[in-house]
């Protein structure tokens, strides 16, 4: 059940953000979850050009649209700005963050810790994935994918369609 807010209360935003490259069956889990909590979340795609990520910034929002569609208090939007600056935008009081492992948590604290210096009126709350998700990571489904593996229990269908559009562009085109 929903958390709700009074008349005139402020509603509850929570932002989910990361890279969904590409958004997996894990993440719309925990989008899911974090929905049950929230009035509204917002699931942030980052530009994260560093990361030289496999699809474009406006394919991974209409991939993480596709998947979440079912979700009915859930907006994607794409972000290139500082998180902290993208949180106070928004006015999101709270920043959701998934831990698959014990090995996600000391980076995941770390960022926690610098996000609560640089916006100390937004928590960060940490959810785990149901556990037949908690192994899946955008990187080893893009590595399956890559080399003509089956992605279908981990990605919507739409995203697999894309991978395997991807790949075989790439391969391809040297």
């Amino acid at each position: 059940m929903a958390i709700t807010t009074g008349p005139g209360a402020k509603a509850r935003v929570a932002v989910y953000p990361g890279t969904f490259d590409p958004i997996t069956h894990g993440h719309t889990d925990l989008v899911a979850r974090a929905a049950t909590l929230f009035d509204r979340v917002v699931v942030a795609v980052a530009e994260s050009p560093v990361k030289q990520p496999g699809f474009s910034l406006d394919d991974r929002i209409a991939l993480a649209r596709l998947a979440l569609a079912d979700v009915a208090n859930v907006e994607v939007r794409g972000f290139s700005s500082l998180l902290a600056h993208f949180v106070q935008e928004i006015g999101a009081g709270v920043i959701v963050r998934g831990l698959r492992a014990v090995s996600d948590f000391e980076y995941e604290f770390q960022l926690a810790s610098m996000n609560r210096h640089l916006i100390p009126e937004a928590e960060t709350l940490f959810l785990t994935p149901a556990e037949q998700y908690s192994f899946i990571s955008s990187s080893l489904v893009r590595e399956i994918a890559r080399l003509g593996g089956d992605v279908s229990s981990f990605v919507h269908p739409a995203v697999q369609q894309a991978l395997r559009q991807r790949w075989r562009n790439s391969n391809n085109n040297p």
